[in-house]
């Protein structure tokens, strides 16, 4: 989506499912930081695309560091859930971008696949919570609901990723929207590195390092299929029952 002040928001409209229908327009859209977009931007945002909610998955120290943003002064709902856990300590800039992928314990550098999939399946495990209340604005929104962190990449293709998934996205096909933010990379990350937080944290890190892989994505659906049954069966283990499930489906599928 082609607005003025972001650079990595795109509609998960129009995607297929395994059962032949196709999921709706303008009901959940994905986005980077929303802190610079125009009076244009939000107008076309609430008459144009009919956000009703807005997800912000970023920390605590994030949201305090940037303020809350022209969306904060419209009449949407707001709601924060935080995939870190940082009520009672200061979350670090590399924590909140997932920049660093050594062991702590040895400093040994692990592949690069290896630490993505690890750090997204730690959004699972630390915060169920947060990714089962984001997808239950997703189910209950009464139009569109955007969903964002910082760079709309790895906090916001957790959320999407389980979404899509639960309501009968094929893998490949959520693997694909996954990936589709390599393209946006460097916009992305030139945007951040002159904002506060981020900034600092970005002067020495390189655009590689921050390019999603489609196997990232393949192996956290791979990892839901075989030790959960899928995104559905994981939202079930944690309190998820079928009444909320098909309100998903039917708030994102045609």
């Amino acid at each position: 989506m082609a607005l003025d002040g972001v650079v990595n928001m795109r509609d998960l409209g129009g995607l297929p499912t395994h059962d032949g229908r196709t999921t709706r327009r303008h009901r959940l859209i994905r986005s980077d930081n929303l802190q610079d977009l125009s009076v244009s931007d939000v107008r076309h945002l609430l008459e144009e695309i009919g956000i009703t909610d807005v997800v912000d998955l970023r920390s605590h120290k994030e949201v305090a560091l940037t303020g809350p943003g022209p969306l904060r002064e419209t009449e949407l709902a707001h709601h924060h859930h935080s995939f870190l856990r940082d009520d009672d300590r200061e979350v670090t800039v590399e924590e909140a971008l997932a920049m660093p992928w050594l062991e702590k314990a040895t400093g040994e550098q692990r592949s690069r696949e290896s630490y993505w999939r690890e750090h997204y399946l730690g959004y699972l495990g630390d915060r169920p919570d947060s990714v089962c209340g984001a997808l239950e604005v997703v189910a209950a929104s009464a139009g569109g609901t955007l969903v964002h962190c910082a760079a709309g990449k790895d906090r916001t293709g957790t959320v999407v990723g389980l979404a899509l998934s639960a309501v009968g996205v094929p893998d490949e096909v959520i693997v694909a929207d996954y990936a589709a933010s390599a393209e946006r990379i460097e916009a992305i990350i030139d945007r951040l590195r002159h904002v506060a937080p981020y900034s600092e944290s970005l002067v020495e890190r390189s655009i590689d390092e921050q390019t999603p892989k489609p196997a990232v994505m393949a192996a956290i659906l791979e990892t839901l299929a075989n030790d959960h049954g899928g995104a559905a069966g994981w939202l079930r283990e944690h309190g998820w029952d079928d009444a909320q499930l098909e309100r998903l489906r039917t708030s994102l599928v045609n």
